[in-house]
C-alpha cells in the first residue's frame, strides 16, 4: 500500500517551541544531518523537504524489528526506488511528537550523503509542513513552530504544498523564463537546478559551463553547472547563483517541476517556510551575493575511510587534461595522510584553491601525481 493510504497519526507541537532548536550539521554532500527517535531509539536524520513522505533506512527497521510492508515504488533522483511503510509508536524531534502513524521505507545508501555513514530517517513533508521551518543556518539550527509566525524579516517568496508530489514548491525568474514549479528541497545539497528546456527558454549568454554530478537514492546523475549573475525568488533578486541544468528528461521533468531551490541556495539566508501561511521569507546572511566556491582542481571526490574515491572529472578542467579518471583512488595530499574527517578540515578545500597552485596528489598504489589548479568555468 502507498504510504499516503496509511494512517498519519497524531503530531504534539510543545508549547515551548520557540526555544527548542534542533542542532544540525552538514553531511559532506551538503545536507542538513541531525538526531531525533523513533520508538525512543536514537536517530540520525536528514531535513528533506523534498520528499513528500519521511523515508527510514532499512538498516533501522530491521535493526528495530518493526514489521514492513510491501508499498510499490517512488520517484528519486536516478530512477525508480522500491519502498514498504512500517507503523511507528513516535518520531520526535524539537518541540515536535508525531504518536501513530508510520514512516516509509526504503534502503538509504551512504553514497546520497556524500559520507561513508548511512542516515536512518529522511524527514519529509509529512513530518514539517503542518508548521514554520526556521532555519538558522550560520547557527546550524532548525526549529518548527506554529505556523502564521513570523520570527524574522526579509524577503518573502510564494511557497505551497503541490497537490500532485506533495511536496514544497515555490517559483524563480531566471534570464528570459519564469520556473515554476520549482521544489524548495532542502535535502538537495545543490544550489539551483533547473530543467534543460528551462535554461534554453532563459537564454543567458557568455556562462562558461562544465559537468558535475548530483546524488539521489536511486544513484547519481550527471549534469552541467555554470554560474549566472542573477536569479528573482519572489521579492529576493540573488546575485552569482550557481545553476545546474538537468539534461533531457531528467528528475525535474519526469515529475513536472521546473527545478529544485537546493540547500546551496538556502544556506546563503536565514530560511522560514511556512506552506500553510503561503510564504517563504530569505533573510541575507554574509555570503550571500558572493561568489560561490568553485572547484579549480575538476575532481569530485566520495569519502572511504582514510581515502578520497573519484566519483566525477568535469569536464575541461585541469584534472581532465591530465588523464584523472572516475575511480581513481588519493591516500595523501601534499604529503598529509587523508583522515577520516577529512570533510571537517581545512585540508579539504584544496580542490578549490588559488588557482596557479600545484598539488601532489598521492594515489593509493603509491604513485604520486602533480595538479595545477585554474579555473575553468
Amino acid at each position: 500500500m502507498s504510504p499516503a493510504a496509511q494512517p498519519q497519526g497524531v503530531f504534539v507541537l510543545a508549547p515551548d517551541a520557540e526555544s527548542r532548536w534542533v542542532p544540525f550539521d552538514f553531511t559532506p554532500g551538503n545536507q542538513l544531518r541531525f538526531s531525533l527517535t523513533i520508538d525512543g531509539r536514537p536517530a540520525t536524520a536528514i531535513l528533506d523537504t523534498g520528499v513528500s513522505y519521511s523515508v527510514l533506512s532499512r538498516r533501522f527497521a530491521d535493526a528495530a524489528a518493526l514489521k514492513v510492508m510491501a508499498g510499490g515504488s517512488a520517484t528519486a533522483i536516478g530512477g525508480l526506488v522500491p519502498i514498504g511503510w512500517a507503523a511507528t509508536r513516535d518520531v520526535s524531534f524539537g518541540a515536535l511528537t508525531r504518536q501513530g502513524g508510520g514512516l516509509a521505507v526504503a534502503t538509504l545508501p551512504a553514497l546520497a550523503t556524500g559520507s561513508t555513514e548511512p542516515v536512518d530517517l529522511l524527514v519529509g513533508r509529512d513530518l514539517t509542513a503542518r508548521y514554520a521551518l526556521d532555519i538558522h543556518f550560520e547557527a546550524r539550527r532548525f526549529r518548527l513552530l506554529p505556523s502564521g509566525r513570523l520570527p524574522f524579516r526579509g524577503r518573502a517568496a510564494p511557497l505551497s504544498i503541490s497537490r500532485d508530489r506533495m511536496v514544497y514548491v515555490s517559483q524563480a525568474t531566471l534570464g528570459a523564463t519564469h520556473l515554476r514549479p520549482m521544489i524548495v528541497d532542502t535535502g538537495d545539497g545543490s544550489s539551483i537546478t533547473v530543467t534543460s528546456p528551462g535554461w534554453q527558454a532563459a537564454a543567458i549568454d557568455n556562462v562558461r559551463t562544465t559537468t558535475t554530478i548530483s546524488f539521489g537514492l536511486a544513484g547519481t546523475v550527471t549534469s552541467t553547472i555554470g554560474i549566472v549573475p542573477s536569479l528573482r525568488i519572489g521579492e529576493l533578486v540573488a546575485r552569482n547563483v550557481e545553476v545546474r541544468i538537468e539534461p533531457p528528461r531528467g528528475f525535474s521533468e519526469s515529475i513536472d517541476a521546473a527545478g529544485r531551490i537546493g540547500t546551496g541556495f538556502l544556506q546563503n539566508y536565514r530560511v522560514l517556510l511556512d506552506p500553510g501561511a503561503g510564504r517563504m521569507i530569505l533573510s541575507p546572511g554574509r555570503k550571500a551575493d558572493l561568489p560561490p566556491l568553485r572547484s579549480t582542481s575538476g575532481l569530485l571526490f566520495g569519502i572511504d575511510r582514510d581515502r578520497l574515491r573519484v566519483l566525477h572529472v568535469m569536464r575541461g578542467s585541469p584534472a581532465a587534461e591530465s588523464g584523472w579518471q572516475e575511480g581513481d583512488m588519493i591516500c595523501r595530499i601534499d604529503g598529509q595522510p587523508v583522515p577520516r574527517n577529512y570533510g571537517t578540515l581545512p585540508l579539504a578545500t584544496w580542490s578549490a584553491g588559488k588557482p596557479g597552485r600545484t598539488v601532489a596528489l598521492g594515489l593509493c598504489d603509491g604513485r604520486e601525481r602533480m595538479l595545477t589548479l585554474r579555473e575553468f568555468y
